[in-house]
């Protein structure tokens, strides 16, 4: 989506927006660093974010990664600076090409700095001399593709500190096809303000988009203010000085003064904020908090889907995916990134499209094995590896090997069954309550257009053990509702679903639309999620050394464990999957794993110790078998795709 149009949006809506800056770390650990906390910051809510230009072969090429990865796996709507510096037009076109590829759709267009070996800015030969020429030929080559934005310098910049020169310069970039402005960073309100009349006058009637640096220490807010000539208020300076050797005290008062900065701007007509967040997250959110516009009950995030969308080039329109990837929705976006086409509408035959492999980039666990380790500790008893799970469902560890993100609040009128559930050892990584038509605007629910009512079904995927998955099976087949796949790591699948077809398991009615279906269950892509998580289990045991008994332990339940998925298709019923697993739980629960394998109530079986119900056995076309449940509920039809 074009910046224009989001602050048009914004400002029609009367709620001011705000935006985050990045820069390209230097090294990989940062890079990862960044990724992470560019993803937390999602969940603040900005309109979109923007990436510097790293002039240079691996920075500039990194500029152009972290704009792919922030539309694609992030869903964040990402606007790429540009510079002239030590670009030719090769380069260039280039550069532009790899951002169309990667479904940017806003560009920053700047003349850039020198480099450091250079006191004066020179062009490159066979490059751009000025910000207005690249403007140019931006629009020249993408018609209107690209919403491209222009610097402005409210109070000068480095090389000329002629304000009203660079006016002269600011008018010539928009009548180049510029449609917005970013400022340099300030602090002096008045001098603001009294800049925008200048630019009004100058008949430039393009949104302006004022750039503010929170205050984190002292020094590193003077050294900010040198290097960009940026004038600090005496009031200020005062009040800073008088407290510079204590961080917490400069950021406290600095949020203060910043808040009051942005107060002004928002009192005298601007409506979206720009944050220069230096690639940190602390400074800004209190920002944002001390201003009231961080998410709340009164200020919910806008999503469009009960997922984060990608903003990957053809993925738009996508609005269709298996619930399976519900936290992982990075991996989703990498093991399907060549797909021709993405579900809209419908996810039509799903076995056409294959999944891609699971060494692709964001598909492994996260972390290193010193990180995990520190994270879910070493368990040696499957006790122990429910007790990680619990943790996780009391918030006290941000993520699991299946779940990227911290617990939704999504699952709070359902965490004491599932806790419940995990104290006995049924290890649960995915679920969601059944929702009976809430408005599309509640803040824990709600997605889609306004005025519309959404909708969900009871959903439960868990591990199970080998010893007690017959049982669970023979209760699922007394409830006619209910709809469910088992499977373990080697392919053996037990259903009792007879087609193929999608099970939709979220809906949204809306006014004027019809009845949209993001979220669905079937076959194939769960048996492609199959792979991923016992993949994902498999190098949780990898994180601990060979032979010990966390390894041994976790490879073990990977190597037995069923992962099972249950819907309950009666969307008025919050709690009636729980009652299928009263009265059991996995034997010896607490007992380290070495002594099992060592003694009479040895727990490595073959998943048969339970004499099978009405079942018949169908071989899959990659060679598993398929164990169809039958006798009890008919195919899955009609009616269970709303």
């Amino acid at each position: 989506m074009h910046i224009k149009d989001m602050l048009s949006e914004a400002q029609q809506a009367g709620a001011p927006s705000f935006s985050f800056e990045f820069f390209p770390p230097k090294t990989a650990q940062g890079v990862q660093n960044l990724y992470d906390r560019m993803d937390r910051m999602h969940g603040l809510g900005p309109s979109f974010i923007d990436i510097t230009w790293g002039a240079g072969g691996t920075l500039a090429e990194l500029t152009l990664e972290m704009v792919s990865v922030a539309q694609a796996q992030y869903g964040l709507e990402t606007c790429m600076h540009l510079t002239c510096t030590d670009m030719g037009q090769a380069k260039v076109d280039e550069a532009l090409k790899s951002a169309y590829r990667a479904g940017c759709t806003n560009i920053l267009a700047l003349r850039g700095d020198p480099p450091r070996e250079k006191e004066k800015w020179e062009a490159t030969e066979g490059g751009f001399h000025f910000a207005k020429d690249l403007v140019k030929h931006i629009r020249s080559t993408y018609g209107n593709h690209f919403d491209i934005g222009v610097a402005g310098y409210p109070e000068g910049c480095d090389d000329n500190a002629d304000v009203d020169l660079l006016l002269d310069h600011l008018k010539e970039k928009v009548d180049a096809g510029a449609t917005f402005i970013v400022t340099q960073m300030f602090y002096d309100a008045d001098n603001f303000i009294e800049w925008i009349w200048k630019v009004r006058a100058k008949g430039i009637n393009v949104p302006i988009i004022p750039g503010i640096m929170p205050i984190s220490t002292y020094a590193s807010f003077l050294r900010r203010c040198n290097h960009m000539g940026c004038a600090i208020p005496p009031k200020w300076k005062a009040a800073l000085e008088a407290v510079k050797n204590d961080d917490a005290a400069v950021r406290e008062i600095g949020t203060g003064l910043v808040a009051e900065l942005c107060r002004r701007l928002l009192g005298a007509g601007i409506n979206h904020l720009h944050f220069y967040t230096m690639n940190l997250a602390q400074a800004t959110r209190l920002l944002l908090e001390e201003l009231t516009m961080m998410p709340s009950v009164e200020r919910p995030l806008k999503q469009q889907l009960p997922w984060r969308q990608s903003l990957g080039l053809k993925r738009r329109e996508e609005d269709v995916r298996p619930i399976f990837w519900k936290n992982r929705n990075k991996s989703y976006v990498a093991r399907t990134q060549d797909w021709d086409e993405f579900p809209n509408g419908r996810w039509g035959d799903s076995r056409s499209p294959a999944f891609g492999e699971l060494d692709v980039y964001g598909a492994g666990l996260k972390g290193t094995n010193e990180q995990n380790i520190k994270l879910w500790g070493s368990p040696e008893s499957i006790q122990d590896v429910a007790d990680i799970f619990v943790k996780y469902l009391e918030n006290g560890v941000e993520s699991l090997p299946w779940s990227e993100a911290p617990i939704s609040s999504e699952a709070d009128v359902i965490k004491k069954e599932l806790i419940s559930l995990n104290k006995r050892g049924f290890l649960t990584i995915n679920s969601q309550p059944a929702v009976d038509g809430v408005k599309s605007s509640d803040p824990t629910y709600g997605w889609g257009p306004t005025k519309g009512y959404v909708y969900q079904k009871a959903y439960l995927e868990l591990l199970v053990s080998p010893k007690l998955i017959d049982t669970l099976v023979s209760r699922i087949s007394q409830d006619p509702d209910l709809t469910f796949y088992a499977v373990n790591k080697h392919g053996n699948l037990k259903t009792n679903s007879l087609g193929d077809g999608p099970n939709a398991v979220t809906w949204g009615v809306f006014p004027g639309k019809e009845i949209v279906q993001p979220t669905i269950v079937e076959t194939i892509s769960f048996l492609a999620w199959k792979d991923e998580a016992y993949q994902l289990g498999t190098d949780w045991a990898k994180c601990h050394p060979a032979g010990s008994l966390s390894r041994d332990l976790i490879n073990h339940m990977m190597d037995k464990w069923y992962l099972v998925n249950i819907v309950h298709n009666d969307f008025h019923q919050t709690h009636a999957l729980f009652p299928l697993f009263d009265g059991l739980s996995v034997d010896n629960i607490a007992t380290p794993f070495q002594k099992l394998t060592n003694g009479s109530n040895c727990i490595h079986t073959n998943g048969n110790d339970s004499p099978p119900l009405g079942k018949e056995n169908v071989l899959l076309s990659n060679g598993g078998n398929i164990t169809l449940t039958t006798g009890f509920l008919e195919p899955l039809s009609k009616s269970h795709v709303i």
